[in-house]
């Protein structure tokens, strides 16, 4: 591990020892929230007992596919556009403030359409996260050696062939900073839709315990939440910083 790495592991567990000692001293009521080491214990039991797998999978499936279906449509659009200059002109004031635009304001529109299915909440998680996957692609693109680009002119390659074979992996430690964001935006869509009005899920299941006050619930779920995003986050953090050091960016 990096000297970085160790900084940001004190930071994490020194966040982590307060919250036990704050919690085991009394200062968080334990109604509250309980202490870190019974999170981890409850997070285990649901884990073991199989009880939460169905709402588990069901948000962990539906935030696949968002995130796939963004990064298609992200890479292919973000080709295309990258090629139509004047179709990039107009849309780039618009990708700059997309992000100022509630989308999960069309979650009720989504649901007239297409009922209380998984079907809403992947097209808003899908919604926040193909403009990250675009914008990132672009610049990407933006960045590629003009050598490439010559190469590919001389050896008469289309337009497929050069994305596919010169441009797009050029592009790889852009396109991966646009999955890393596509991957946060998929769970926030998919978990916020679950909150708002589903008959399942992760975000489901931890709106009820809330209303509840069930904390050996909700907490566990959470932290899962947290435990996903930073493992999927770390490898794909890793793949990039071998790309950049096989550039000799790093």
């Amino acid at each position: 591990m990096t000297r970085l790495g160790w900084y940001r592991f004190a930071v994490v567990g020194g966040a982590v020892a307060l919250l036990e000692v704050l919690s085991l001293t009394g200062a968080i009521d334990k109604i509250t929230m309980q202490a870190p080491h019974l999170i981890v214990r409850d997070l285990w039991r649901m884990l073991v007992s199989g009880r939460m797998n169905g709402a588990i999978m069901k948000t962990m499936g539906n935030t696949v596919l968002a995130l796939v279906l963004a990064l298609g449509v992200g890479i292919i659009a973000g080709a295309l556009l990258h090629r139509l200059r004047a179709l990039r002109d107009t849309l780039d004031p618009l990708f700059a403030t997309y992000y100022a635009v509630p989308v999960f304001a069309f979650y009720p529109f989504f649901i007239v359409i297409f009922g209380l299915g998984d079907t809403p909440q992947i097209l808003i998680a899908f919604m926040l996260g193909v403009v990250a996957v675009i914008v990132n692609t672009l610049n990407g693109l933006d960045r590629v050696p003009n050598v490439l680009l010559k190469t590919a002119r001389i050896l008469q390659m289309s337009p497929v062939d050069t994305a596919l074979r010169m441009t797009l992996p050029s592009a790889g430690p852009y396109l991966l900073t646009g999955v890393k964001l596509a991957v946060a935006y998929s769970f926030i869509g998919v978990i916020g839709s679950e909150f708002i009005m589903s008959r399942g899920g992760i975000g489901y299941e931890i709106s009820f315990a809330y209303a509840n006050f069930d904390n050996a619930t909700m907490y566990p779920l959470i932290l899962l939440i947290l435990l996903a995003s930073i493992a999927i986050n770390g490898v794909l953090s890793r793949w990039e910083q071998r790309l950049l050091s096989r550039r000799g960016m790093r």
